[in-house]
């Protein structure tokens, strides 16, 4: 593989792959494009497929969060929270610094929350720090927690309500540029090595062995075998293997424009009134946007595409938040809204929120191996888990997991991030892939920079130099790939209008077709 990515790129639908590989994997989402670089990276010839697109699925509906496990540790699933602080640290340490940065996170302690809760709370702060030095991620990555005083919380978060405020605690985690943007990296990372890496590819059915599938675009089926088949899916899995059985739940965010809350500096933890543990996080973006999350709903009956948030849990978000800023947020401040599914395993008769998030590894009749539950942070033991479990059951002639010490295509050390002299948006999405994003957009358009890197508009910074790469690098076919996954413009309904004219053309100077 070239540092620069020049090797094999992501396709789509099923013409030209080989009839046979060692490895394949089905789904690519985060979990299963974890695996296609675990397995290529071992040295086994890898095809990774997905009936629509990268990270179509759970894995762009996340919070945008790299957890530490605070909140598994205050649930008691002590492992469970060591492995997120441990994998929190590789990723913003080794495999995706470009990709990741410190996020701080205040707890406001205000009249709603008793000195009893906001002693517990500390003291999980305290915990949580705990982890990250167990995890061995360095102070420079993640500052320590403190309580701050009721002015320097004011000033942190400028819209709190100041009655009976009494201060807060402010801590640090990680945070994604996007969810969705760290799939496509994976991916790509995966194709680089050497592995198939194709969307709009349908599993129809799937043995240990091998599995039937269908070209989305042009409706042709095929078969291919395999040594081991590995079902990455997530809340899908049980239509692949029908001895899977799920508990999701659906999870909600709001998205607000960030003038809603001018000069807000940090995550803020709302508390929910009447919990002592539940929060809803008013979280700023890169993109100049704000997300308030989450919810946790089950879901019942069959699972679709694309999850749609209900009425009521849009409008808890909005009482919780209200309840503690000045200004009361409206429905008409609501943007744009996104719900993702938990492939949650049923641990008891508890509500999904006390469900284990923790994965397993489950081998069906027929020899598939299927990684379900778990989380974004945590995708990358999730995928060496599953690829040892493939490689002990088949028998593979497989080299050792190098993916904890393999970096990311355009990940660098924080220091040389910063001295990279190209435009600052693609560098935070493409690292030290910059120059590559924008040499490309020259090379295929022939345009100046100043069109190649103008912003759709004030609010929206996409430009067409990345999504140009969206087509040429990314696997992008349509303007819905290009908005809703490469970047998330798609999330607001008015700036996806916007800025379709400029996917439009992206397309059409990377394909030569008007789509």
């Amino acid at each position: 593989m070239t540092r620069s990515g020049r090797g094999r790129r992501i396709g789509h639908g099923a013409a030209g792959l080989p009839d046979h590989v060692d490895v394949l994997v089905i789904g690519l989402g985060i979990t299963g494009a974890g695996v296609a670089l675990d397995t290529i990276t071992r040295g086994l010839t890898t095809l990774a497929v997905d009936a629509h697109d990268l990270a179509f699925g759970t894995s762009r509906w996340s919070s945008k969060l790299v957890h530490g496990g605070l909140r598994y540790l205050a649930n008691g699933q002590i492992g469970v929270a060591h492995e997120s602080a441990f994998e929190r640290g590789i990723l913003m340490e080794v495999t995706a610094p470009h990709l990741t940065h410190a996020m701080p996170m205040l707890v406001p302690l205000m009249s709603s929350v008793s000195p009893v809760v906001g002693g517990l709370t500390r003291a999980g702060l305290v915990a949580g720090d705990l982890l990250r030095r167990s995890a061995r991620t360095s102070r420079e990555t993640l500052p320590g927690p403190r309580r701050v005083s009721a002015t320097e919380t004011l000033r942190i978060a400028p819209g709190l309500r100041p009655e009976g405020l009494r201060g807060g605690l402010l801590s640090w985690d990680g945070q994604l540029e996007d969810d969705a943007r760290l799939v496509a990296n994976v991916a790509r990372t995966a194709a680089a090595y050497g592995a198939h890496v194709r969307t709009r590819a349908r599993v129809v059915t799937a043995t240990g062995t091998g599995v039937e599938l269908r070209d989305e675009l042009t409706g042709e089926t095929r078969t291919i075998t395999a040594k081991a088949v590995i079902n990455a899916t997530g809340v899908w899995a049980g239509e692949l293997v029908d001895e899977i059985t799920l508990r999701p739940s659906r999870g909600t965010h709001l998205v607000l424009r960030s003038g809603t809350f001018p000069d807000l500096r940090a995550t803020v933890a709302a508390p929910v009134p009447g919990s002592t543990s539940r929060f809803v996080l008013v979280m700023p973006q890169p993109d100049r946007t704000i997300y308030v999350g989450l919810t946790d709903e089950p879901v019942e009956g069959e699972i679709p595409d694309v999850p749609t948030p209900s009425e009521t849990e849009i409008g808890f978000l909005l009482d919780v938040v209200s309840a503690a800023f000045t200004r009361p947020l409206r429905r008409s401040d609501v943007v744009g809204a996104f719900a993702g599914l938990r492939p949650l395993i049923d641990a008891g008769d508890g509500s999904t929120a006390d469900i284990s998030r923790k994965h397993a590894v489950l081998t069906s009749r027929t020899g598939v191996v299927t990684i379900v539950g778990g989380k974004l942070t945590t995708y990358r033991r999730m995928a060496q888990d599953a690829v040892d479990c493939a490689v002990a059951t088949v028998g593979l002639d497989a080299g050792p997991c190098v993916t904890a010490t393999r970096p990311l295509l355009g990940a660098a050390p924080r220091d040389e991030l910063a001295r990279l002299e190209h435009p600052e948006r693609l560098v935070r999405r493409f690292g030290t892939d910059a120059a590559l994003v924008l040499d490309n957009a020259r090379a295929v358009s022939g345009l100046g920079d100043d069109e190649l890197l103008a912003p759709v508009s004030d609010d929206i910074a996409v430009t067409l130099a990345e999504l140009v790469f969206g087509v040429t690098h990314e696997g992008a076919v349509d303007v819905d790939d290009l908005l809703d996954r490469r970047t998330r413009i798609g999330l607001v309904a008015a700036d996806r209008e916007a800025a379709l004219p400029l996917a439009r053309r992206a397309l059409e100077l990377a394909c030569g077709v008007a789509h």
